[in-house]
């Protein structure tokens, strides 16, 4: 099972990135899909899910009305799209697959919003 996350980098306070992350090993369209945040220091949150049909979908407050997250069950790939980012949004971001008791995560990538 592997779960990898891509997309992450530098980027100015009120740019946009759209992370990626690409499942294998498991029947992703069976999963609900969850990116998380965390930041140094802080707990893990989560930031927005999706189910594995697609069709509900949920965000954290801070993020909601910027972030959107979308999949592709056709290419086992789950997105961010991350609009007018600010430096609170600075944090490493995981990729989390659920179904029932079965969970995946993957390893993180970097986000920084810094001018």
């Amino acid at each position: 099972v592997q779960l990898v996350e891509s997309g992450g980098g530098l980027v100015q306070p009120g740019g946009s990135l759209r992370l990626s992350c690409a499942a294998s090993g498991f029947s992703f369209s069976n999963y609900d899909m969850r990116w998380w945040r965390q930041a140094p220091g802080n707990e893990r949150v989560r930031v927005a899910t999706i189910t594995n049909s697609g069709t509900i979908y949920n965000y954290a407050d801070s993020v909601k009305g910027r972030f959107t997250i979308s999949r592709d069950n056709a290419k086992n790939t789950v997105y961010l799209q991350m609009n007018s980012l600010k430096p609170e949004d600075t944090a490493v971001y995981y990729c989390h697959a659920r179904r029932l008791s079965d969970e995946y995560w993957g390893q993180g990538t970097q986000v920084t919003v810094s001018s």
